[in-house]
């Protein structure tokens, strides 16, 4: 019998200086806050900063943080990181200073256009010198078009796009919906070519706010495994999946390598409880994976859960899973790990 295992800290805190916070399905869904976020949070402001980072382009840093304070946390204006200032980044390396710039979004990206000394167009009739676009209740088939008119052909090649996100979905309190995602798509259809992107998971959000905060000693925390864990896992900074939102138990086991949380959470309270340590058994011809007191063995293609429940059972079926080198379609997993 062999046994492996590594060292996790006793707390995920450990050896963090910056929390960096998804918003939808992390602290709030749709107005209302989630439970336990509020609490967990403000109980991190005396031990190290927290930042707000969102990929939701509809709003300006100043609202986000109204709207936080107005749930019970203690926040300013730049502690909040948005899509669109990481966009205005990429846009002012593209661009000349004082250009016209065509939006397709709304008050976040219009403020952060005219803060950073851009003319902002509604329409390709004033030859926009480029395009960026974000999510926005408001947005419909003629702000589209604006915006492939200026795109498409061979005129509008060489214009640069800037997406603030290409997230497919957006928690709201009554359920899923289209995200911004959907609308860059009908854009690109139109116009067959691909923007560059600001938001997660891409850096460049992730850039922005080790800049803001003046430190790369970063844990995210996020709700979805295709944005928020892969930017921290392409960032090269920790991260942890709370399942608060979008992805449950089902998509993190099936979790492909560069989407794979630093850690599995069920609530914000998580961020104060010790983190159990994941240990390796090789056992004749099967693998046991043990968290707290979860179990799960591995024999082949084979996956038991032989005692536990819970999340570190969820963590134990991950474990398994990941360290298995096979796809999950290809193994055996009992559904006492996703229920």
């Amino acid at each position: 019998m062999r046994a492996r295992g590594g060292r996790v800290p006793e707390s995920i805190l450990d050896d963090v200086d910056v929390i960096l916070a998804d918003l939808d399905g992390v602290i709030y869904r749709g107005a209302g806050p989630i439970e336990y976020a509020v609490e967990s949070i403000n109980a991190l402001d005396s031990r190290l900063r927290v930042g707000y980072l969102t990929n939701n382009a509809s709003r300006s840093d100043a609202t986000v943080a109204a709207h936080l304070v107005d749930l019970g946390l203690h926040v300013v204006a730049s502690d909040v990181v948005t899509s669109p200032q990481a966009a205005m980044t990429l846009l002012a390396g593209l661009v000349p200073e004082g250009s016209t710039i065509l939006v397709v979004g709304g008050e976040g990206l219009t403020v952060e256009l005219e803060r950073r000394g851009f003319v902002v167009t509604r329409t390709a009739e004033d030859s926009p010198a480029a395009v960026v676009q974000g999510f926005d209740p408001s947005v419909g088939w003629l702000q589209l078009a604006e915006a492939s008119f200026v795109l498409g052909g061979a005129a509008g090649a060489d214009i640069p796009w800037v997406a603030t996100n290409t997230d497919w979905t957006i928690p709201q309190a009554r359920g899923t919906a289209p995200g911004n995602g959907t609308l860059v798509s009908a854009v690109h259809t139109a116009v067959g070519r691909l923007p560059l992107v600001a938001g997660k998971p891409e850096v460049a959000i992730y850039e922005e706010a080790f800049a803001r905060f003046g430190s790369r000693r970063a844990l995210m925390i996020g709700d979805r495994l295709d944005t928020d864990i892969l930017g921290a896992n392409r960032a090269g900074i920790p991260s942890a999946l709370v399942l608060t939102g979008i992805d449950q138990a089902k998509q993190v086991l099936a979790a492909v390598p560069d989407q794979r949380p630093t850690y599995i959470l069920d609530d914000l309270r998580g961020l104060h409880e010790p983190y159990p340590e994941t240990q390796t058994v090789e056992e004749g011809d099967s693998v046991l994976t043990i968290v707290g007191s979860a179990r799960v063995r591995r024999r082949a293609h084979v996956l038991t859960a032989e005692a536990g429940s819970g999340l570190d059972l969820l963590r134990a079926g991950c474990a398994a899973i990941w360290n298995s080198g096979a796809t999950i379609y290809a193994l055996d997993v009992p559904p006492e790990l996703y229920s």
